[in-house]
């Protein structure tokens, strides 16, 4: 069936109107009327094939929210009229050691909401659309004290940042976010829901009060003299959510002897590090969003303690403008496309 969406015909192809074709609903699988999709920078990367190839024409888009319509004939958890959303997965083999454990993000065989080939040899497309099916497995519940629009950036930055934090945070620790952008102001709330002490590490304190009000007991600027030497061996847990490489030995020293710095920034160039800095017993760590079950358990968490992303709501026809200030750190904190509008 034909579906209304943006997308992108090149990488230097503004976003524009196009429609796709989505599958009927098979017995497994869930079709939902998006509401609304977050902006995530990996979208952009993405459109603009600098990860890597892409396949053109590509709707890119894998925070995403809506209604059910549609349920296959072996579908059990969801039904018409159900709050629903979608992540960055929609498939995984289900037979792996990963998929056992509940890792379906690290399945070999796992297929991305987009720019990722199907089971069927078809390309799968992203939320930037009116409709999506997707099979029940990677469909998940979004509670109903979250607003639609608030809760789609979750199912990507809430997970990013909810799965790391969650495995390595106890309530007490002293725990530092680099950087308070689309992924560090959810991390801030996240960690210190979990009962930790929280720090912001930005370049400047143009956004301290910003910080504070989402849960930061203190805020760190690196722009200013005498910053990383202040905090030399402070914190139990670093979450580096940037893309800059430049202080990160800087970083791992503010560690605790025993700490860990998590990165899910995804430095788009090599990092120079000075491996003596992680002794004694310092940890780099990386992660990668989070495995269906935990994604859900995210979900609920947040809305139990009412962890939320700041939004701003924009039409499709903005989305060209919006990558634009996305790139240049002009967005408070996270864009999302409405999707009535497309």
């Amino acid at each position: 069936m034909l579906t209304h969406a943006y997308g992108f015909t090149s990488p230097t192809s503004p976003c524009q109107p196009l429609d796709i074709e989505r599958r009927a609903p098979g017995p497994t699988d869930v079709l939902f009327d998006i509401a609304y999709c977050g902006i995530c920078h990996s979208d952009i990367h993405t459109a603009r094939s600098e990860w890597g190839p892409t396949r053109y024409p590509c709707v890119v888009g894998h925070e995403i929210t809506g209604i059910v319509r549609e349920v296959g004939t072996a579908v059990t958890k969801y039904h018409p009229g159900d709050r629903v959303g979608v992540g960055c997965m929609v498939n995984s083999c289900g037979d792996c050691s990963y998929c056992a454990q509940g890792l379906e993000q690290f399945c070999d065989k796992g297929i991305w909401t987009y720019n990722s080939q199907d089971r069927d040899g078809t390309w799968t497309q992203g939320g930037y659309s009116q409709a999506i099916t997707v099979d029940e497995r990677f469909v998940f519940r979004i509670p109903d004290v979250m607003p639609l629009d608030a809760a789609a950036p979750l199912l990507c930055a809430g997970v990013t940042t909810y799965s790391p934090l969650k495995r390595w945070v106890q309530p007490g620790m002293k725990v530092a976010v680099v950087g308070l952008g689309g992924l560090g102001h959810v991390g801030v709330q996240i960690a210190a829901a979990l009962g930790a002490e929280v720090s912001v590490i930005s370049h400047t304190l143009a956004k301290a009060a910003d910080g504070r009000a989402f849960g930061a007991a203190n805020y760190y600027a690196t722009s200013e003299e005498g910053t990383f030497k202040a905090l030399q061996g402070q914190f139990d847990v670093i979450l580096s959510t940037v893309s800059s490489t430049a202080d990160y030995t800087h970083y791992i020293n503010s560690l605790t002897k025993t700490g860990v710095i998590i990165n899910v920034g995804m430095p788009a160039t090599p990092i120079d590090i000075y491996l003596r800095a992680l002794s004694p017993r310092r940890t780099l760590q990386g992660s990668l969003i989070g495995g269906c079950a935990e994604t859900q358990e995210m979900l609920d968490f947040c809305a139990d303690k009412g962890v939320l992303p700041r939004i701003e709501t924009v039409p499709a026809s903005g989305i060209t403008e919006a990558y634009d200030k996305v790139i240049h750190s002009q967005v408070r904190y996270r864009y999302v496309i409405d999707a009535a509008t497309i």
